[in-house]
């Protein structure tokens, strides 16, 4: 069975990134989600694509620039669905504490070895004080980041990001001792799925936002796909 995951919460049907993105994914039953996280300047976690403010708030300057205080009060909603009500960034604690998952895959970007370590090192403290240790994933397509985990947050789950095939991922993930493959849906092929899957990998297919694709990935036999639209892919899947 095909697990689903919201992309960035419900990306295609809400601002994404939000809570409000984040409940719509919920209202669909599906209790798996993809999010991103970057760190304010007063190193609290943000749950927000982009290392800038530019596409989602409309405001100058970068996330790490700004205050966590800052940040929640500015409306994130641009470039999106349109939606009525302003939607803040929120924090990661404050998903958390009012979003029900039963996993939450948490992307990292690239960052300097020095940030990697920070923001790994939040994760895990959040991670102990809500007690779900078990139920994170922490991805990304960066070494720092990877290296970080693997040295700073060795307890919590790691999964590789990868979207060009330039260097084998199988082969990454297994040096950063990786439990989940990220994989672009245009790298999985039926032999790179089978490979993984037997060396003991999650594969967890993005964007996937067709309903045609979602069935023909299933019948590959993914483990699960990252979509915008986790309502059509639970009609999907269903049938």
């Amino acid at each position: 069975m095909t697990l689903i995951y919201g992309h960035r919460g419900a990306k295609g049907e809400a601002p994404e990134n939000t809570l409000a993105s984040f409940q719509r994914c919920l209202e669909h039953g599906v209790r798996r989600c993809e999010l991103d996280l970057h760190l304010s300047s007063d190193g609290e976690l943000m749950v927000i694509h982009d290392p800038t403010l530019k596409r989602t708030t409309g405001r100058r300057g970068k996330v790490v620039e700004h205050p966590a205080a800052d940040l929640t009060g500015y409306d994130a909603r641009q470039g999106g669905p349109g939606w009525k009500v302003a939607t803040p960034i929120p924090t990661l604690a404050e998903l958390f504490e009012q979003c029900d998952f039963e996993h939450w895959q948490l992307e990292v970007k690239s960052a300097s070895r020095v940030r990697a370590a920070r923001t790994v090192q939040a994760i895990q403290a959040l991670a102990e004080r809500f007690a779900i240790k078990d139920r994170i994933t922490v991805t990304s397509s960066s070494r720092e980041v990877l290296n970080a985990l693997r040295l700073h947050a060795p307890e919590l789950a790691r999964g590789l990001v990868a979207e060009y095939a330039w260097l084998d991922p199988l082969k990454v993930a297994a040096h950063y001792g990786c439990t989940m493959l990220a994989l672009n849906w245009t790298l999985c092929t039926p032999e790179r799925l089978l490979k993984a899957q037997k060396a003991g990998l999650h594969v967890s297919v993005w964007t996937v936002n067709e309903a045609a694709l979602m069935r023909r990935l299933a019948d590959f036999g993914v483990d699960s796909i990252i979509t915008d639209f986790p309502g059509l892919a639970v009609t999907t899947l269903k049938r």
